[in-house]
């Protein structure tokens, strides 16, 4: 894609941060593995290169591979962490360690308000976020110091004739409150980038795409969960192929109170008007869980049996050649790592094996865009609000929100405490500004006391978290009128729950879901 920049991952957590930040800039992004070489990517639309951080050590015996070609390209280039270590080194210059090691907010001085620094004043200070163990001790060859802080005198670094910048500080995060304006000092003053991407105009390439991907005979099915992702994808299709997409809605027992039937109102509505088949498949679902504790085995069998469900459903529509998921890029760049496979925390919710069980070939639309662009998306093709802003909801669905067995009795106690959680939420007008808020059944019973009597009962967690995108989170301080609304509500209208407890770990060390 033309004007586009490319960020080397060398396995930061925050890589998929600085893709953001460039898109909101209305440049395009891409992230690739740092041992791509440059001669396996497409780089004539290409106008900057962006080397993300990392946890290694340059000087590791198995630091990232990286192809030195990538720096002779002539590319306006900004290493971030670690990248400006490797372009130090890679450079003439000399990385010191372990002493002046960084971690957390630091503050950063400005020697020269130039490059990266445009806008800035010599001598100010800025608050930066450090997460750094080496340092670079002594300059690379034709750079000079652009700012500094208390644990790093070479806190920043540009060669200007050559364009070629590194900073030791993360920009990307929310932490540095300047680091989106230093990102777009590099990309539209350094690099001169024009910004011309948006989720606006991604719309009509797409629409084109799709028709020319199906041709003019062949049907599409879409596995819809009722999702943001999933219905958007859907309802972008539908403007392409009309009439010819098939949306299969596998009802598999696991949603929350009302959900089904929610869904198959909105999505059938005018306005959106999919053409979507409800495929009741929650007994079977049910039975083979039966028995099953182990949150990884309750999410292959779900797996499993959705595929068998949505293949002998996808088998009565004649000529189906394509599938259409919902896929987002960080699914896509997730699978990737500096060193290969990443360690599996949680099975993708994503259906993986379909196609090739099913032989057909995939329309995944949203395969370069992040969540927040695919709501702006959505809100372009007049999807209603209420789907738009809808909270991300797990593919396995209540299945891992039940700690321990999945029974129906237990579905009913955490569909029921999960609906009035949800109502005083949205009622405090907190809804759309958390990413996730839910209850979780836990494996556990504890005493109480209900009238003067002993029970012995089931407990129930909230959570609530601030997200941007799912890689890291943050519990939301609730209301402490919610929360003794929602407490007493569930106690006094869920016969069956006694106890209920507040979820206040963020992400990470802990996951978003229980499960």
């Amino acid at each position: 894609m033309d004007n586009s920049v490319l960020v080397l991952d060398f396995g930061s957590q925050y890589t998929q941060l600085i893709a953001r930040r460039v898109r909101e800039l209305g440049v395009y992004s891409q992230i690739k593995p740092c041992t791509t070489p440059p001669h396996s990517v497409d780089l004539s639309g290409v106008k900057a290169l962006i080397l993300s951080g990392g946890p290694s050590s340059v000087s590791d015996a198995d630091a990232p591979q990286f192809d030195q070609e990538w720096l002779k390209l002539g590319l306006p280039t900004l290493g971030v962490c670690y990248g400006m270590q490797l372009i130090s080194v890679l450079c003439g210059g000399k990385l010191g360690q372990g002493v002046s090691r960084e971690y957390g907010f630091a503050a950063l001085e400005i020697n020269d308000p130039s490059g990266l620094f445009e806008g800035f004043e010599r001598g100010e200070k800025t608050t930066v976020w450090m997460s750094h163990g080496d340092h670079v001790e002594e300059l690379p060859r034709g750079f000079r110091v652009l700012a500094h802080s208390a644990g790093a005198p070479i806190a920043a670094i540009g060669n200007e004739s050559k364009r070629m910048y590194a900073i030791q500080f993360h920009p990307e995060v929310v932490h540095t409150p300047r680091g989106k304006e230093m990102l777009s000092n590099f990309v539209l003053r350094v690099a001169g980038v024009t910004p011309t991407w948006s989720p606006a105009n991604f719309i009509e390439s797409s629409i084109e795409h799709v028709r020319a991907t199906v041709g003019e005979t062949g049907n599409v099915i879409c596995g819809l969960s009722g999702g943001v992702d999933s219905t958007v994808a859907a309802v972008l299709v539908g403007k392409a192929i009309g009439s010819r997409l098939y949306c299969l809605f596998v009802d598999n027992g696991l949603l929350r109170k009302g959900e089904s039937d929610q869904v198959l109102e909105k999505l059938g509505a005018p306005g959106i008007g999919l053409n979507v088949r409800r495929i009741d498949a929650a007994s079977r679902f049910l039975s083979e869980l039966k028995g099953v504790t182990d949150p990884e085995k309750k999410r292959k069998i779900i797996g499993r049996i959705f595929i068998e469900v949505f293949e002998e459903e996808a088998q009565k529509i004649p000529r189906v050649s394509h599938l259409v998921q919902g896929t987002l890029y960080p699914d896509v760049i997730e699978s990737v790592s500096v060193r290969g496979p990443s360690a599996t925390i949680k099975t993708h919710h994503n259906v993986g094996g379909l196609p090739e069980k099913m032989n057909l070939k995939l329309i995944e639309p949203f395969r370069e865009l992040f969540k927040d662009e695919v709501r702006r998306v959505g809100r372009d093709l007049s999807v209603p609000q209420e789907l738009i802003s809808r909270q991300p909801f797990p593919g396995p669905g209540l299945a891992v929100r039940v700690l321990g067995e999945v029974t129906d009795e237990r579905l009913r106690l955490l569909r029921d405490a999960d609906a009035i959680f949800m109502e005083e939420v949205r009622a405090e007008g907190l809804y759309e500004s958390i990413w996730q808020s839910f209850a979780v059944l836990l494996p556990i019973k504890s005493v109480g006391v209900m009238g003067d009597g002993r029970t012995y009962e089931q407990a129930i967690a909230l959570r609530a978290v601030y997200s941007e995108d799912g890689m890291t989170a943050d519990w939301v301080y609730l209301p402490q009128d919610l929360l003794r609304r929602v407490s007493s509500r569930i106690i006094n209208e869920v016969k069956g729950i006694n106890r209920i407890v507040l979820d206040i770990t963020s992400k990470p060390p802990g996951t978003i879901e229980w499960e």
